[in-house]
C-alpha cells in the first residue's frame, strides 16, 4: 500500500496548524505511520497461515481464525490511520477555496488565505472533533472485537465444523501484543492532544472576542468625549443647569417680584 497521499495531506495541513497540532502531526508521522510501514505490517504479514489448530479437520482453522479475528488487526489499524487523517483534508480544501475565490474575484479578501479566523477556524475545530471521535471510536471497536487489548497465546475453539473443542495457537503473540499496546498508547496521546488543541483554540477565540468588545466600548466612550468638547459653552451651561436644578427652580418665572403682594410692589 502506498501512503504518499496521506503524507501529502498531513504535510499540507501542517502550515495551518497550531503548535499542539504540529506535535500531533509528528506523532502520526513518526510513531504511527512509519512504525506501521516499517515494522507492524511485517508482523501481521502471514497471520492466517501461521494460525494453527491441533486438528486437521477441513475448514476448522479458517472458521476459528474468523471467529477470533473478524477483522485483521493490522488492516483495522490502517483504516484507523486513514480515517483519523482524513478530517485534516477539510482544512486544506477550505484554504484552497479561499485562494480560488480571491483569484476569481481578483481582489484581496483575506489577510492570508490560511489565517486561522472566521470560517477557517470553524472548519479546523470541526476537523479536531472528527479526529477525536474517530480515535475514540476505533479504540472502542478494538476492545469490542478482540475482547480487550490483549493477544493470547492459546485460544479454544468449538465452532463448527470442528468436531470438538480444539486448541489454536496464535503466531508471535508477544510481539503483536506490544504493537497493540503501542497503538492504544499513541491513540490515547493523540486524543489528549486533540482535546488540548480544541480547548486552546476555543479559549483563545473567547479571549479575542472579549478584548474586541472592550476595545469597541473604549472607542465609543472616547468618541462621546470628543463630541462633548465641541458643544458651545452656553448650550453646555444650560444643559448643566437643567440637569442639576430642581423642577421647582427650573419652572420659576423670570420676574420673581410679580409674585409679591400689590402694596409691596408699589412701595
Amino acid at each position: 500500500m502506498s501512503w504518499g497521499f496521506l503524507r501529502d495531506i498531513l504535510s499540507g495541513v501542517n502550515k495551518y496548524s497550531t503548535g499542539i497540532g504540529r506535535i500531533w502531526l509528528a506523532i502520526v508521522f513518526i510513531f504511527r505511520l512509519l512504525v506501521y510501514v516499517v515494522a507492524a505490517e511485517h508482523v501481521w504479514k502471514d497471520e492466517q497461515k501461521e494460525f494453527e489448530c491441533n486438528i486437521r479437520q477441513p475448514g476448522c482453522e479458517n472458521v476459528c481464525f474468523d471467529h477470533f479475528f473478524p477483522i485483521s488487526q493490522i488492516r483495522l489499524w490502517a483504516l484507523q490511520l486513514i480515517m483519523v487523517s482524513t478530517p485534516s483534508l477539510l482544512v486544506v480544501l477550505h484554504v484552497a477555496y479561499r485562494e480560488s475565490r480571491e483569484k476569481r474575484l481578483k481582489k484581496k479578501l483575506y489577510k492570508t488565505p490560511g489565517s486561522m479566523d472566521g470560517g477557517l477556524l470553524c472548519t479546523y475545530l470541526i476537523s479536531l472533533i472528527f479526529k477525536t471521535g474517530f480515535e475514540i471510536g476505533f479504540l472502542v471497536l478494538f476492545y469490542t472485537l478482540y475482547g480487550g487489548f490483549n493477544v493470547p497465546r492459546l485460544v479454544k475453539c468449538d465452532m463448527r465444523p470442528c468436531p470438538n473443542t480444539v486448541d489454536c495457537y496464535i503466531s508471535k503473540p508477544t510481539e503483536k501484543k506490544v504493537f497493540l499496546y503501542f497503538v492504544v498508547v499513541t491513540s490515547s496521546l493523540c486524543i489528549v492532544l486533540n482535546v488540548c488543541e480544541l480547548s486552546y483554540l476555543i479559549f483563545k477565540y473567547t479571549i479575542k472576542c472579549c478584548l474586541e468588545r472592550y476595545e469597541k466600548k473604549i472607542q465609543t466612550m472616547k468618541s462621546e468625549c470628543q463630541k462633548l468638547k465641541y458643544v458651545p459653552a452656553e448650550t453646555a451651561s444650560t444643559a448643566l443647569l437643567h440637569s442639576n436644578a430642581s423642577p421647582e427652580l427650573v419652572n420659576m418665572p423670570d420676574k420673581p417680584e410679580s409674585n409679591l403682594p400689590t402694596d409691596l410692589r408699589e412701595g
